[in-house]
């Protein structure tokens, strides 16, 4: 099942306490960036995001987007618009540091 337009449109309001977001289409679903850093994306209508150190502290379930690729954490937390701007930020952060 492909990610609504319904789904992205709630996810990106609740990522409206972030600047710089982008959301850009790929095949069905979403990718998501801050700040031009891809973050994760819409997958299923699931909001999953990358894998890194300085997010493991958050405690969320690792999740497939798709057969083949990496795993990634299901944000299911979604009406937490506080919790999800700080993960957000935390995984930018190490998503830039592991580029360094």
């Amino acid at each position: 099942m492909k990610t609504t337009k319904e789904f992205r449109d709630f996810i990106l309001e609740q990522l409206r306490a972030l600047e710089n977001i982008t959301c850009r289409p790929m095949m069905g679903e979403y990718l998501l960036y801050h700040d031009g850093i891809l973050f994760g994306g819409l997958y299923n209508n699931r909001l999953l995001i990358k894998v890194c150190e300085t997010n493991e502290e958050f405690g969320m379930r690792k999740d497939l987007p798709y057969n083949g690729a990496k795993l990634m954490y299901n944000f299911e937390e979604l009406d937490d618009t506080d919790l999800l701007k700080t993960v957000v930020l935390a995984t930018c952060e190490g998503l830039t540091k592991k580029k360094k």
